[in-house]
């Protein structure tokens, strides 16, 4: 999940078991000032962060990116959180919640329900569900590029799409955002071999726009496509996190980015990928 669905999840668990920021401050031990951080819409709620407070709170480590119920409506005997049961219920509990949110907490952005995927482990496991065929399409590399297409180098012709069913994504990808946020990508260019190859099929999210941990990302720098191994380190005053761009192949040489560059843009997180072998 991303920031912006873990800081509602957050706006809502405040709204909903604790009535105030500042006693859900009191209730966890966490500072005033660092809950409105999370919850507002200045400062990144990561992956990190979410399992630490969700620890301080007594939840499930990955409740902020679920539909699961808060201690109190699982108290209530609630197996999936009211926030997604239905459009207008959800639109009620915003509207009624939102006057016992102090104006310094972010209010929560309302969405139709269908936008949120219900977890894998949380899905009605029935034949309808499983047998559902799923399209997976290509990334489009023109669709919100500026001025041109995104140029992907030595990329040795594309993969349209997939179609997949259920039980083949929950068995192969039991991670992502969205259904409507995957795509994949041809593999381009030697820098990631042996990781895989170019050609290969990259499956990839969508909803995953910003580096919360390290992992694999496709990002732009101006108008070209990379993929690339990215960590997030210290600079070297001390003062800031920065990016540390990886190859996998040596013969690259790893290069440093400010999350903040003008010309830098994550999009998408890279999920798995399927190498090929030419022998």
């Amino acid at each position: 999940m991303n920031d912006t669905y873990r800081k509602e999840r957050l706006n809502y668990l405040i709204a909903t078991d604790y009535g105030t920021p500042a006693d859900f401050s009191r209730a966890t031990g966490v500072h005033k000032s660092r809950v409105s951080q999370m919850a507002g819409d200045t400062e990144p709620f990561g992956e990190a962060a979410a399992r630490n407070l969700a620890h301080k709170a007594g939840m499930d480590a990955n409740w902020f990116n679920t539909n699961l119920p808060t201690p109190k409506e699982a108290a209530k005997g609630l197996k999936i959180s009211q926030q997604f049961t239905t459009r207008k219920s959800a639109e009620g509990i915003y509207r009624h919640r939102a006057a016992d949110v102090r104006s310094d907490i972010t209010q929560p952005i309302e969405h139709p329900v269908s936008e949120f995927e219900i977890p894998a482990f949380l899905r009605k496991d029935d034949s309808d569900t499983q047998s559902s065929n799923i399209v997976i399409n290509q990334y489009d590399v023109g669709g919100g590029m500026g001025n041109g297409r995104l140029l992907l180098n030595e990329q040795p012709g594309v993969i349209r799409k997939w179609e997949v069913d259920r039980k083949w994504l929950d068995a192969n990808v039991p991670n992502y955002t969205s259904i409507s946020n995957l795509s994949i990508v041809t593999g381009f260019g030697p820098s990631m071999r042996p990781m895989f190859n170019p050609g290969d099929p990259l499956l990839v999210d969508r909803g995953i726009r910003s580096v919360t941990h390290d992992g694999i990302y496709f990002f732009r720098i101006g108008d070209e496509g990379y993929i690339k191994i990215i960590q997030r380190v210290p600079s070297f005053d001390g003062t800031q996190m920065i990016l540390r761009i990886i190859s996998k192949n040596t013969d690259y040489p790893a290069f440093d980015i400010s999350p903040k560059a003008a010309d830098f843009e994550i999009l998408a997180l890279v999920l798995t990928v399927w190498k090929s072998d030419h022998n």
